[in-house]
């Protein structure tokens, strides 16, 4: 999958240490790739909900989204915002 943009997400959460950003995708979600994403941390998936959606959590950060939708939040600890490119490179390399 490709991220065509990660932009300072709307949602605001800095005053906690924190910050969120949004990574807008070439294509609407699906469960393939939602699945793809379990090597990232602690995983939940609702898939059974009328809209469902997943959280990862792992120690500097939380990936949030929901599926169909054609972008997913990732909050990350000030600290280690190098966590970003994590991220991003996991989902580029797959």
């Amino acid at each position: 999958m490709n991220i065509l943009e990660i932009i300072p997400s709307r949602e605001r959460c800095a005053e906690a240490g924190w910050h969120a950003y949004d990574f807008i995708l070439e294509r609407p979600m699906d469960d393939d790739f939602i699945r793809s994403l379990r090597p990232l941390g602690s995983f939940l998936y609702m898939q059974m909900l009328k809209k469902p959606f997943f959280k990862i959590e792992s120690e500097h950060y939380l990936l949030k989204g929901i599926r169909g939708d054609e972008f997913f939040r990732m909050a990350v600890h000030g600290d280690y915002l190098e966590e970003l490119k994590k991220v991003e490179n996991m989902i580029l390399n797959g």
